[in-house]
């Protein structure tokens, strides 16, 4: 066991509608979230969601952590790995997952040893780690480009025109609450998510990749009628709580990796925010 974690315990609207641009950041944002031959896990008390990064230049171990009291991390846990990076590979109780550039992996409850490792340390793999509570053990199952249900969203108009790609859905991999995916914006577009809405049976992170150097993402956050904004860096995530709306506009076009957790996994279930209304 390593004590190589963070955790962040729920607020609530009343509490944020206080806080100041320090406040908010560090109740909310994940800045460094891509970290070599280490995994520094954030832990959510938002539906014990767990988030982190790897970038293993030699092999990395899985390892528990403190907060979880258990023998080994998946022992009561679900595991979601999207590769942003180079070629890698994921080694599960001895079953070798290859993993591609914007390839993923479900690992499900009691996998005991994971290891991680790039094909090439001068190009190494880049794994994001979403990480949920499981009351049932499901296959592991490797999402290629070729398995992901793809969605045509928004218009040139709006500055919305998006694709979406669904890997960790019930729809895609049978799981118990994860769900994870990749929303990308075509150039010319900013907008993610608008209309903005709230889904208070789930809450959600997003992880901006992609962002160009020296541009930026305006994450917004809050009640549809109490909104706040984070400024976010690329490979920087934030933690949108059930209440809390969650939408950006890019200073360019960017993609970003949405995971989500809770009671529900039908990813239509969705409480709209009219623009207009917002405040």
């Amino acid at each position: 066991m390593i004590n190589n974690s963070q955790v962040r315990y729920a607020t609530s609207p009343r509490e944020v509608k206080q806080m100041d641009t320090k406040a908010l950041r560090d109740e909310f944002l994940v800045e460094d979230v891509m970290t070599v031959n280490t995994i520094k896990w954030v832990y959510s008390h938002y539906d014990r969601f767990m988030v982190a990064g790897v970038v293993p230049k030699n092999e990395v171990t899985l390892e528990t952590v403190d907060e979880l009291k258990s023998e080994f991390f998946l022992e009561r846990r679900e595991l979601g790995i999207i590769n942003i990076g180079g070629k890698g590979a994921v080694n599960v109780d001895g079953t070798v997952y290859e993993l591609e550039n914007k390839e993923a992996l479900y690992l499900g409850q009691g996998n005991k040893i994971v290891v991680f490792s790039s094909a090439h340390a001068n190009t190494p793999a880049k794994f994001y780690l979403n990480s949920t509570p499981a009351h049932k053990a499901f296959p592991n199952k490797k999402i290629g480009i070729e398995d992901v249900e793809v969605v045509e969203l928004g218009a040139n108009e709006t500055a919305n025109a998006r694709t979406l790609r669904k890997y960790i859905v019930n729809s895609v991999v049978d799981v118990c609450q994860l769900q994870m995916g990749m929303t990308s914006l075509k150039t010319g577009n900013v907008w993610n998510t608008m209309p903005a809405h709230v889904h208070d049976r789930r809450m959600e992170v997003y992880f901006y990749i992609e962002v160009p150097e020296g541009q930026s993402v305006c994450h917004f956050m809050g009640q549809p009628n109490e909104t706040r904004h984070i400024w976010m860096q690329n490979e920087q995530a934030v933690i949108s709580p059930p209440w809390s709306i969650h939408s950006g506009a890019g200073t360019s076009n960017y993609t970003f990796i949405w995971g989500m957790a809770g009671e529900n996994l039908d990813y239509s279930d969705m409480d709209m925010a009219n623009i207009s209304e917002l405040r």
